[in-house]
């Protein structure tokens, strides 16, 4: 009688690594890839970061408005005219003394 040996067969182990690997792979994509949880919260940080620069943009944009409205020919504010051409061209009334 001949006794056979039987392999162990490598199928399963190679399954089984391979599916690993597999899991590995997708599981830090999942979480450092372009598309991943580091990256989504990255991108919320600078969303707030640029809504906080758009709102301030704005603001400056409506103090602007504001100055330039003041500054024209329906509505003239006399402090501000007086502020601008003091600063700008470095006009000094009469009755003022310069300290330098």
């Amino acid at each position: 009688m001949t006794s056979r040996r039987s392999r162990p067969s490598l199928g399963v182990p190679i399954f089984f690594a391979v599916t690993l690997s597999l899991s590995a792979y997708f599981t830090f994509a999942a979480v450092q890839g372009d598309f991943g949880l580091f990256r989504r919260a990255e991108i919320a940080v600078e969303s707030r970061k640029l809504e906080d620069e758009l709102a301030d943009l704005q603001a400056e944009v409506t103090r602007m408005e504001n100055l330039t409205m003041r500054l024209s020919d329906d509505f003239l504010d006399l402090d501000l005219l007086d502020q601008q051409a003091r600063d700008v061209l470095g006009l000094v009334r009469g009755d003022e003394i310069v300290v330098n």
